[in-house]
């Protein structure tokens, strides 16, 4: 299979440097600001996971002292130092908060400066008004929650990273490809063969790649055969023949022969460096129900700040007891943190887009999960799609030996760049056809077929308008020639001495697995079309063959949007191209899926890429999304079923801030531990 593509993007780049980059260095040029804030949306790598382990250790050293103090007073009734207690607390504690917690409290208090709340907000707020009681707790205002306010924060710092650990199993994928590409390479340079580091490969350096070994970036194959693993890529793990003129793709690993590959893209052009960038592109927006929940927490928070001084002010009232209102109020604050409702989308939407890199479908954008569910209609169009997009011979009817009349015809074909003769040569090439007979006064008659000598035998090769013009008779052949023609394909007839000896008919092929992806969303119902610019005989040819029964032919490129347009009138739409004509389809439709063996502008205009260009991919996006969404609906159900429940019980005075804190934490994990239950399902 050759793959021609590098789906481009302005926005993002990946330097050859970067491709080989640790994945602590990754984690710095991509993961910078997640460093700062809170960011749920933000890819995870073991940098972090190590961050978070360090601050988790850290702050139990300090916080372990401090829930024995607790413990001594609530088991004696008396403080271990007696006054100076509290002191050493508040002494232990500040690190916690402050320094190992200082992330946390400086993004949840920008808010309170901002007036944009985030999930830090109600945290941060809880521990520094517990940390306080502990000063005011000398003047005899409040009870000391100092000690309480060092737990909640180390509570969430463990949930933190548990959090973090369980999401970085979603993001893995981003590192596991950075982790794929060969690091050095072998070239020729001044005829001499020499081992360099692959970011100094340049454009149209010699490779040479032995067996067991990667590919070190994209080429094309100079010299040389061989059978590439290219299951990083497609999905498939059957590797696929290269000889001369193939074109192969960087980090997939050569099996069998020695390769020359001349190097043709390097760095950010990469395919490689493209499948990361439309990987990190899906875990990096929201989907429609994402932006409902980012609503609804823009909403929450300050509704709870609200409850939190109505909860201290009603509580004080009912008990006139300001110490228990306060420690009330801290528990409200702290089990409203929606930090579950801010991982259930994303989380899910990492693991989902790193399932489909597995497995040759990438997702562009994230809408296309929640939107995939909807779609009723799916409109392919033909050449490319359905079918391999160059002609084949299918068929040989002969009089001859069938070696003898492709050596024949192939003779003649080799001197034609027509598609339909080099179609011919191939066929030839697998009878292993490799000398070709002298040919003289070749001719090419265009739109007719071509002429010439193969020593004193006159060949003519040609469409039944030529052979009819020449006066040769095709009797014995009839019924063949037009079978093929009304199956839709190109019928090459061969004369010798103005005698038929054979027919060779050529089409544009079907992909092996065609006909099986179409009749499985037909089964599931989905309502099957096909598009194309051939004529309606050929294209109700191809749509039969592979079970399509509605059939859109004669359309001209440009016609192609308002027919999807037409289309969308009676539901959801997704349209399957790999050309640059069907670009703009794939655009105008609900979901785009573009063929990863198509065009760059293709590839650019869909919303999901299937890089190994098979139609069961299509099959296999939408058990994905499917699959996806409903880890997501999952997700926010539990997420505010959580906050549903837990915050009247708080209200109500039922849990303490230490407990309310574990909760908080608990829920957030399970979450995450939720939407990687999505690797357990086949798509």
């Amino acid at each position: 299979m050759e793959h021609q593509h590098n789906a481009k993007n302005p926005n993002k780049s990946m330097t050859a440097e970067e491709m080989n980059m640790t994945s602590e260095e990754h984690a710095k040029m991509m993961g910078g600001e997640h460093s700062k804030s809170h960011n749920h949306n933000q890819p995870v790598d073991n940098s972090e996971i190590v961050k978070w382990k360090r601050k988790l250790i850290l702050t139990w050293i300090f916080t372990i002292p401090i829930a024995l103090f607790m413990l001594f007073e609530k088991i004696f009734g008396k403080m271990i130092f007696g006054d100076l207690t509290s002191w050493i607390i508040l002494a232990i504690g500040f690190p916690v908060i402050f320094v190992f917690g200082f992330e946390t409290i400086k993004g949840g208090l920008r808010g309170f400066v901002t007036f944009y709340f985030n999930m830090d907000s109600l945290i941060s707020l809880g521990t520094i008004i517990a940390y306080i009681s502990g000063f005011l707790n000398f003047f005899g205002i409040v009870q000391d929650y100092s000690g309480i306010a060092a737990m909640i924060m180390s509570f969430y710092i463990t949930g933190k990273y548990f959090e973090v650990k369980a999401r970085g199993r979603a993001s893995q994928e981003i590192i596991k490809l950075l982790h794929l590409g060969a690091k050095n390479a072998r070239v020729l340079r001044n005829k001499q063969e020499i081992e360099i580091p692959i970011e100094e490969i340049k454009i149209g350096d010699i490779m040479i790649i032995k067996p067991g070994e990667k590919i070190p970036t994209d080429g094309i194959v100079i010299k040389g055969e061989s059978a590439v693993d290219e299951s990083m890529i497609t999905g498939e793990s059957i590797p696929n023949e290269k000889k001369i003129g193939n074109n192969v793709i960087g980090a997939t690993i050569n099996q069998d022969g020695i390769l020359y590959v001349k190097a043709t893209k390097i760095g950010k052009d990469t395919f490689l460096a493209h499948i990361i960038e439309l990987v990190e592109e899906a875990q990096g927006t929201k989907v429609p129900i994402q932006k409902l929940a980012d609503k609804i927490t823009s909403i929450f928070i300050p509704t709870v700040l609200i409850i939190s001084i109505l909860t201290l002010i009603a509580w004080y009232i009912i008990t006139k007891d300001f110490s228990k209102s306060l420690g009330i109020t801290i528990s409200v604050l702290v089990i409203a943190c929606p930090c579950a409702l801010g991982l259930a989308t994303p989380t899910a939407l990492m693991v989902g887009s790193g399932m489909g890199a597995k497995k040759g479908i990438l997702i562009r954008k994230g809408e296309a999960i929640q939107t995939m569910k909807e779609i009723k209609i799916i409109v392919f169009d033909k050449t490319g799609t359905i079918t391999k997009g160059k002609p084949e011979v299918t068929n040989i009817f002969s009089e001859v030996k069938e070696n003898y009349l492709l050596e024949v015809a192939a003779s003649l074909e080799k001197l034609s760049e027509h598609p339909v003769a080099r179609a011919i040569v191939n066929k030839a090439l697998e009878f292993k056809i490799k000398k070709y007979k002298s040919v003289e006064k070749f001719k090419i008659l265009r739109g007719k077929g071509v002429e010439g000598y193969i020593g004193k035998k006159k060949i003519v090769i040609g469409n039944e308008l030529l052979i009819n013009e020449r006066k040769i008779s095709i009797k014995g052949f009839e019924d063949k020639i037009h079978k093929f023609e009304e199956e839709g394909k190109t019928t090459m007839i061969v004369s010798e001495n103005d005698k038929v000896i054979g027919v060779i008919a050529v089409a544009d092929a079907l992909k092996e697995d065609s006909i099986e992806a179409i009749q499985l969303l037909n089964l599931s119902g989905y309502r099957t079309v096909m598009i194309t610019g051939d004529n309606e005989k050929t294209a109700k040819s191809i749509a039969k063959q592979v079970g399509i029964k509605e059939v859109i032919a004669n359309v001209l490129p440009e016609d192609k949007v308002k027919k999807i347009e037409e289309l969308q009138m009676q539901g959801m739409v997704s349209f399957v191209g790999d050309g640059v004509n069907d670009a703009p389809a794939l655009k105008q439709s609900n979901v785009g899926i573009a063929m990863g063996t198509g065009t760059d502008i293709a590839i650019e205009s869909g919303d999901i890429v299937l890089t190994n260009g098979s139609l069961k991919g299509v099959v296999s996006a939408i058990n994905l999304s499917k699959e996806t969404f409903k880890k997501i609906k999952q997700n926010l159900f539990w997420a505010f079923a959580y906050n549903v429940i837990a915050i009247p019980i708080a209200i109500a005075g039922f849990l303490s801030p230490v407990i309310a804190e574990i909760a908080m934490a608990t829920s957030s994990i399970s979450v995450v531990t939720n939407a990687n239950l999505l690797r357990n399902k086949r798509i």
